[in-house]
C-alpha cells in the first residue's frame, strides 16, 4: 500500500470514529472532554493494521492529543481528520 492509500485509510478511520463518538455522546452533542481517551480505545486494533503499529492505547492517547496540539500551532482551521492522517503517516508510516 502506498502513502496516499494510507493517509486516504486513516482518515477513513478518523471519519467513522468521529461518526461513532458523536453518537454515543449525542447526549451532550458530543462534548468529551477525554475524547482523546475514547478515541484510542475505538480505533487502536484498526489503527494498528493501517501502520504496523505496536502502539499501546496510551501511547495512541498521547498521539492523538500531541497532534491536536500540534495542529491547533501550525494549522488552526485544517480540516483535522486530514491532519492527522498526515501527522501519523509521516511519523509512523513502515517505522515501528
Amino acid at each position: 500500500m502506498d502513502r496516499e492509500e494510507q493517509i486516504q485509510q486513516l482518515i477513513t478511520l478518523f471519519e467513522e470514529t468521529k461518526r461513532a463518538h458523536l453518537h454515543a455522546y449525542a447526549a451532550t452533542d458530543g462534548a468529551d472532554p477525554d475524547w482523546p481517551i475514547w478515541y484510542a480505545e475505538y480505533m487502536h486494533e484498526k489503527f494498528a493494521g493501517l501502520l504496523n503499529a505496536r502502539l499501546t492505547r496510551s501511547e495512541l492517547v498521547y498521539l492523538l492529543v500531541l497532534a491536536d496540539k500540534e495542529m491547533a500551532l501550525h494549522a488552526p482551521g485544517a480540516l483535522w481528520t486530514h491532519y492527522y492522517a498526515g501527522f501519523f503517516i509521516e511519523r509512523y508510516s513502515g517505522s515501528i
